[in-house]
C-alpha cells in the first residue's frame, strides 16, 4: 500500500480521535505521542505543538520513564505485544501540573499508512481539587490502590449498596468519601457514624430518631442518622459490631424504605445512599450465628476490599510526604527523616496501617532535635532484620518522588517547596538538577 502523505495522514487521524467525546490520544511504538483531540487539548489547556513528539509518561506522568517500569499496569504493553483492549487507572498530572485519577481504555489502531498506533482515551475519575484537599484525599500511585479507585469510581455511579472491607487504619472513610464525592448524590450530606460508639440502649434513637416524651428525660423531638443523611450517603463503619437484635431493626428499615422515630407514628422515607465497612470477616460471623445472613445480603450488594499499607509499600514515600507537610505545618515545623529513618519505616509492617503512619510521623516530629527525625523518634521495635537482606527503599528513586510530589503540591515554586524540606533554595535547585527537573520559579 502507498504510503500517504505527512499532512494528509495528520488530517485523517485528528478527524478521527477529534469524534472521541472524551480526552484522547494516540501513541506510537515508541511512547511517542502523535497527535491529541480537541477534548484533550481543551481539558487540560495545551496546544498540538506542546504534545506532538513528546513521550506519554513524561507528559501524563511527570517522569522519564515508561510507567510499567515503576509498577503500572500499562496499555502500550498490552497493545502493541498482544494487540489486546485494556482498561487501567493511572495517575495523570494536569496542565498545571496537578495529579488526578483517570480511567484509560487502550486499543489498537491501524491508521492508513499500515501502522498500527496505540489509542488512549482518558476519563477524569477524581479532579486535581478532590485529590488536593489537604484532610481528605488518598494518596498513591500504586497497583492496589488504583485497582480500588478504580472500583471506587464504577461503585460510585450506582444506587446500589457498598461494603468496604479492609483492615483498621486503612482509610474506610477516605474511600467512603470519594464514593459519595463521586455518586449523584454529591451535591447531598455525607453521614458518618462508628457503630462501635452506639450502645444498643441508643441505637434506635440514634438511628431513627425520636419524639418528645419517647423515654425518660426526652423532652424534646431528634432527628435521627436516617433523615440527617436524606438525599446523600449513610456511612455505617464498623457494621459487624452492630448487635443482633439491633441488626433486625436496621434490615426492616433496608428491605421497607421506610422507619419511624422513637415514640412516633408518622411512618418517614429513608432516602438515603448506604455505605457500610467492617475489618471483620463477616461471611464467618454469619456462619458462626454472630451477623445476619440477610442483612449481609443486603450491604453486601457491592464489596470493595481495601489495600493495607504492606500491600502498597511503594505509596509509603508519597504517603509520608503529604502527612509530614500537614503535620509540619500545625506545628511550625520543618522536620524531616534521616535515611536510616527511612529505612526503619520501609521495614515496619504497619499493622495500624495509614493510622499508625500518621501517629508515628506525629511522634517523631514532636521528638526529634534539629528537625531532623531519626530511627530512635520513630518509637518503631527494632525487627531484627538484616538491612541488607530486606527491601530497602531506592534513595535516589525516593527523593525524585518526593520532588514530585512537593512540585505539585507548591505548583513548581522554589521557595514555597526548600521550605518544605528544611533545605535553602540552593540546595532545592542542586537536588532539581541532579534529577532533570526543569528548573522551578521562585517565590512563594
Amino acid at each position: 500500500m502507498s504510503k500517504l502523505s505527512a499532512s494528509r495522514l495528520h488530517e485523517s487521524v485528528q478527524s478521527l480521535i477529534d469524534m472521541h467525546e472524551h480526552p484522547a490520544v494516540l501513541i506510537d511504538h515508541a511512547y511517542r505521542i502523535v497527535a491529541a483531540n480537541r477534548a484533550y487539548r481543551t481539558t487540560y489547556g495545551v496546544k498540538s505543538e506542546q504534545l506532538i513528539g513528546r513521550h506519554c509518561y513524561e507528559v501524563s506522568h511527570h517522569r522519564d520513564t515508561p510507567c510499567h517500569l515503576h509498577g503500572e499496569d500499562c496499555p502500550h504493553q498490552q497493545v502493541f505485544a498482544r494487540g489486546e483492549i485494556q482498561r487501567v487507572v493511572h495517575t495523570h498530572f494536569d496542565g498545571k501540573g496537578r495529579p488526578e485519577y483517570v480511567g484509560i481504555k487502550g486499543h489498537p489502531v491501524m491508521l492508513p499508512d499500515g501502522e498500527t498506533y496505540l489509542g488512549e482515551s482518558i476519563q477524569r475519575l477524581a479532579p486535581p481539587e478532590a485529590m488536593n484537599c489537604e484532610e481528605m484525599r488518598m494518596v498513591g500511585r500504586s497497583r492496589p490502590l488504583l485497582h480500588a479507585i478504580d472500583q471506587l469510581s464504577q461503585a460510585a455511579a450506582s444506587p446500589a449498596p457498598v461494603l468496604l472491607a479492609g483492615e483498621s487504619g486503612v482509610g474506610k472513610e477516605l474511600a467512603a468519601r470519594y464514593l459519595h464525592d463521586h455518586s449523584p448524590r454529591r451535591g447531598g450530606p455525607f453521614v458518618a457514624i462508628d457503630c462501635t460508639t452506639l450502645p444498643e440502649s441508643l441505637f434506635e434513637s440514634e438511628m431513627f430518631g425520636h419524639e418528645a416524651g419517647a423515654f425518660t428525660g426526652c423532652v424534646g423531638r431528634k432527628a435521627g442518622l436516617f433523615e440527617d443523611a436524606r438525599n446523600g450517603t449513610l456511612f455505617l463503619d464498623e457494621i459487624g459490631e452492630i448487635p443482633l437484635a439491633m441488626q433486625a431493626k436496621l434490615l426492616r428499615v433496608l428491605e421497607s424504605g421506610t422507619f419511624r422515630r422513637v415514640g412516633g407514628r408518622e411512618a418517614l422515607h429513608a432516602d438515603i445512599r448506604l455505605v457500610a465497612a467492617t475489618n471483620r470477616d463477616l461471611k464467618n460471623a454469619v456462619a458462626t450465628g454472630r451477623f445476619r445472613e440477610d442483612l449481609y445480603y443486603r450491604i453486601a450488594c457491592i464489596t470493595i476490599a481495601l489495600p493495607s499499607l504492606r500491600e502498597r509499600r511503594a505509596d509509603i514515600p508519597l504517603l509520608v510526604e503529604a502527612l509530614l507537610a500537614r503535620i509540619n505545618a500545625a506545628n511550625g515545623r520543618h522536620a524531616r527523616l534521616s535515611e536510616a529513618a527511612w529505612i526503619r519505616l520501609m521495614q515496619h509492617d504497619f499493622p495500624g496501617n495509614v493510622r499508625e503512619l500518621r501517629n508515628v510521623l506525629q511522634r517523631a516530629v514532636a521528638l526529634c532535635h534539629e528537625q531532623i527525625i531519626e530511627p530512635g523518634d520513630l518509637g518503631l521495635e527494632e525487627t531484627g532484620a538484616d538491612v541488607d537482606a530486606v527491601a530497602t527503599p531506592d534513595w535516589e528513586g525516593l527523593e525524585r518522588e518526593q520532588l514530585e510530589a512537593l512540585a505539585e503540591r507548591y505548583q513548581g515554586k522554589r521557595r514555597a517547596m526548600a521550605d518544605a524540606l528544611g533545605i535553602s533554595e540552593r540546595t532545592l535547585y542542586r537536588r532539581l538538577r541532579r534529577h532533570g527537573f526543569a528548573t522551578p520559579r521562585t517565590g512563594t
